[in-house]
């Protein structure tokens, strides 16, 4: 199934904090949906570079559940991290397309506190990104 190459090997990216290799896994016009705006943002690229940055931002990132759907193309993770002082909890909601590439990724967080530092962090990196 093409669900546990694509998990196998974003658990490996993430664990080795190896963004490179996630244009292996996204699919070219990937979906991001962030926590903090409303209107995804578009691209393989763009994804790569909110993914990259995250693992940079994130201390003590720890995945503690995995559930699969029946079609094995939706994957919800349920993750732990922080940012400083900050704690915060969240889920990766991934899709997969029939190829197991990643189609859309979104990405749920709290508490607020955790989130705001989160925004914090990223909105200087994605100074030149804007969602579409």
């Amino acid at each position: 199934m093409p669900t546990s190459n694509t998990l196998k090997t974003w658990h490996e990216i993430v664990a080795d904090k190896d963004a490179a290799r996630l244009v292996t896994i996204v699919h070219p016009d990937a979906v991001f949906r962030s926590p903090m705006v409303y209107k995804p943002y578009h691209g393989r690229d763009t994804l790569v570079f909110v993914l990259s940055q995250v693992m940079e931002i994130f201390e003590n990132f720890t995945y503690h559940r995995e559930m699969i759907s029946e079609d094995g193309r939706s994957v919800f993770l349920e993750f732990t991290a922080n940012i400083g002082d900050k704690a915060l909890k969240g889920l990766d909601l991934i899709t997969l397309d029939a190829d197991g590439k990643i189609i859309e990724f979104e990405v749920l967080i709290r508490p607020m506190s955790g989130l705001t530092a989160l925004a914090e962090q990223m909105g200087q990196r994605m100074a030149g990104l804007s969602p579409s």
